[in-house]
């Protein structure tokens, strides 16, 4: 059964299947719209160093044929032959893409897919729709890269240019005067490969999908049989978000003992309390309780027993509250908060982690835990010699610890705002800096951030995918931004990015200026792009 992927996801070439001649189908279209279906082969600067793997209507095949253009056929607008055990050493990334040929926009185009087949079966699935682009001419729909071994990545970005500007952003060369296209050649690849006809109806013999009676292709690959396209899910066409964890309503911003709270489930990336079509102004897993919005400039009202304004300090009696009632009812106000769930805010810069749910170890800053009930054992965790060796010299490294067994610990660092985000198979960034704790089930790598204008060419951070949650602390109450054409951002104040956002190094550094004593302090900002749905998080401080 083949696997649906969404955007950001990634797995071993391995994982999916055990061979290695693998056949890739695009189906993009849209109404009076045709489009440029290419591969890029890159070296491990991501760069085109080498023009004959670019693999397009003009140059359908690499030198030693490890990639080849298919043309249309098994429902797909496109196809490719990809033999990875021929590709060569100084080839280590295939991207696939998509151009609009002429005038058009990517936000026209209908539901469409990039899939895998191997052996005839299909393996993978990345399926899109127009609703995740606007004005983009271009879209990077999947790669394969190799880290260690091949992986593929659902990709799904969108590029303002068209063919041209796409290839000049690898580092191709445009030439003045391009030669007509020229179609696909008939006869698909070497004599050995069989693939599937590509008539626009399937075989009169064809029934059940358990039973295809298709052309059989050879034993080392096999293209998908001939059928019409199904329908991608709904569900895989939304835009990644990390969904957070809902802190539990409560009628009064003190948490009551003894009284368990029904929990209220958000939308899928819709943070509790917002209306409908509202883009949040507070970080998941930190704000107003459900129901109670409070607009942009407002205070809202602080959770999980925190103080709300114009009450009176702590220890002074509360509203409706006697005078001198006693010591338990001085403390009532600040009594651990249990809401049955593995990870619990205390209140703004507290978090309890249930070991004992979920079963899986949690890794935690160094240092960050200050309480803890039952049978918890804390060990070491090393980042390995090749961990040191990236955290040395990307600056993203993080001295952790292993929390295991069966207990509650309370984690807080600095009195920092803790905010925790729960990752349902998709991904969020995060600078190490920012990172308290996270389930030890999420992958998480370092990742980079191309730019020219500064030194080193490129900044780091962290990425975290999977199932699992990660607690993000911040210096004051951040703001959540959705990402726009325009959105920029201080890379000393932005605390995280939804995984699915395309980050761009943006330099305002001038040579004839900096002749000159002063600037603006402002010299290297990111800019960030994506469909509607992605979002950034910027704290109100600089690192």
């Amino acid at each position: 059964m083949a696997r649906e992927f969404q955007r950001g996801h990634k797995a071993k070439i391995s994982d999916l299947t055990q061979g290695t001649d693998l056949y890739v189908g695009v189906q993009i279209s849209a109404p009076g719209l045709t489009f440029d279906i290419s591969c890029f082969g890159l070296d491990a600067n991501e760069q085109l160093s080498d023009d004959r793997y670019f693999i397009f209507f003009n140059q359908p095949k690499s030198p030693e044929e490890s990639v080849q253009l298919l043309g249309a056929q098994s429902g797909d607008t496109e196809s490719f032959r990809v033999t990875l055990d021929r590709i060569p050493a100084n080839i280590q990334r295939l991207s696939f893409t998509a151009t609009i040929d002429g005038a058009g926009q990517m936000s026209q185009v209908g539901p469409g897919y990039i899939r895998i087949v191997a052996g005839g079966e299909e393996v993978v699935r990345y399926a899109f729709t127009g609703s995740e682009f606007s004005t983009e001419r271009a879209v990077m729909l999947g790669d394969f890269y190799l880290k260690d071994v091949w992986r593929f990545a659902a990709v799904g970005q969108g590029f303002d240019g068209g063919l041209d500007a796409l290839l000049k952003n690898f580092g191709g060369e445009v030439a003045e005067e391009e030669p007509a296209a020229a179609q696909p050649p008939a006869g698909g690849a070497a004599p050995s490969f069989a693939p599937p006809p590509g008539g626009p109806a399937p075989a009169p013999a064809f029934g059940a999908p358990a039973a295809p009676q298709a052309p059989q292709p050879a034993p080392s690959f096999g293209a998908p049989p001939q059928a019409p396209a199904p329908a991608p899910h709904p569900m895989h066409g939304a835009p990644t978000v990390a969904a957070p964890l809902a802190p539990p309503p409560a009628p009064s911003p003190y948490a009551q003992p003894g009284q368990p709270q029904a929990q209220q489930q958000p939308q899928f990336g819709q943070i509790p309390g917002q209306a409908p079509g509202q883009f949040p102004g507070q970080f998941p897993g930190q704000g107003q309780p459900p129901g109670a919005p409070s607009p942009y400039g407002q205070p809202a009202q602080p959770p999980y027993g925190g103080q709300p304004q114009g009450a009176p300090p702590p220890g002074m009696p509360q509203p409706g509250q006697q005078a001198g009632a006693g010591l338990q009812a001085a403390l009532q106000p600040y009594r651990e908060a249990a809401t049955g769930q593995r990870w619990t805010p205390q209140n703004q810069q507290l978090m309890r982690v249930d070991l004992a749910m979920g079963g899986a170890s949690v890794l935690a800053r160094q240092g960050s835990m200050v309480m803890y009930q039952g049978k918890v054992d804390f060990g070491y965790k090393g980042a390995g010699f090749a961990g040191r060796i990236v955290g040395n010299a990307t600056g993203q490294e993080m001295q952790l610890m292993r929390c295991s067994g069966r207990g509650q610990v309370f984690l807080a660092e600095e009195a920092s705002h803790l905010h925790p985000i729960e990752l349902q198979g998709d991904g969020i960034c995060v600078s190490a800096e920012n990172v308290l704790a996270f389930d030890e089930s999420l992958q998480y790598e370092v990742r980079r951030i191309e730019g020219h204008g500064i030194p080193g060419g490129a900044l780091f951070t962290m990425q975290f995918q999977g199932t699992g949650t990660v607690v993000v602390k911040t210096h004051g109450v951040p703001v959540v931004l959705p990402v726009t054409p325009t959105t920029f951002a201080d890379c000393n104040a932005v605390v995280a990015w939804s995984a699915a956002s395309q980050v761009i190094l943006s330099s305002q550094v001038r040579l004839r200026r900096n002749a000159y004593p002063g600037h603006s302090g402002e010299t290297v900002n990111l800019q960030f792009r994506g469909a509607p749905g992605n979002f950034i998080v910027v704290q109100p401080y600089e690192v």
